[in-house]
């Protein structure tokens, strides 16, 4: 995934979950923030940010937060990022041999999950989750409660049972982390929810990214370490 428009910039603060102000060229202007997470650890005073001027000049905002750099690393924090590449990534064949039908934004059940594939002569749900935190070399999700994806776990649950495919990626928005494992300190619920739905034959995968300034891909398998 590629974008276009990149520039540098400055964080300052966040104001609120939408909106940041950044310095770019010696003056402060208000962007958008794609992610509406904490991202406590990544947008502090001072870090250097890369920002996507946005082609409608109308827009309150001029330009979208796109990635943080952490020490010597791109930490991508576009939450609309990981769908995408997924996609491009089951479109190469990382997924599956056979596809015959891909499609996104897919209802099931009460949910709507992120992609659906008719793949290997299978039905498959696939619910896809960005991770931007990293904790002593563990990418940790999520940085927020979130009933949501307990809902979403619960209902590729039911999916197996119904005789789908079920499939929930965790896309590591960087490189350099060691594992992935769920953030038990921030929704315990999550964490067993995911614990439950792998015994019960959901897939639980996490991949890391190669992440630069202005593109983001899967690149590699992330070890997965479930238990609290």
């Amino acid at each position: 995934m590629k974008y276009d428009n990149i520039i540098k910039g400055e964080f300052i603060s966040r104001p609120n979950r939408f909106i940041a102000e950044v310095w770019i060229d010696g003056m402060i202007h208000r962007c958008h923030v794609k992610n509406t997470g904490r991202c406590r650890e990544l947008l502090v005073p001072g870090a250097c940010l890369y920002l996507q001027e946005a082609s409608n000049p109308n827009r309150k905002t001029h330009f979208d937060l796109i990635a943080v750099r952490k020490g010597n690393t791109i930490v991508n924090i576009d939450s609309q990022a990981p769908n995408m590449v997924v996609k491009e990534w089951i479109e190469e064949g990382g997924l599956f041999e056979k596809i015959r039908l891909l499609r996104t934004e897919f209802k099931y059940g009460s949910s709507r999950f992120d992609l659906y594939a008719e793949a290997d002569g299978r039905k498959n749900l696939i619910e896809v989750k960005g991770v931007t935190l990293e904790r002593d070399g563990a990418a940790l999700f999520p940085d927020a409660p979130t009933e949501r994806g307990v809902k979403h776990i619960n209902e590729l649950c039911r999916g197996v049972r119904d005789g789908y495919g079920a499939y929930i990626i965790f896309v590591v928005q960087m490189k350099g982390v060691k594992y992935f494992a769920p953030n038990y300190e921030t929704h315990a619920a999550f964490g067993e929810a995911l614990l439950r739905a792998e015994k019960r034959g959901v897939n639980v995968l996490c991949f890391d990214c190669s992440v630069v300034s202005d593109e983001i891909r899967i690149d590699a398998p992330v070890p997965v370490r479930l238990k609290g």
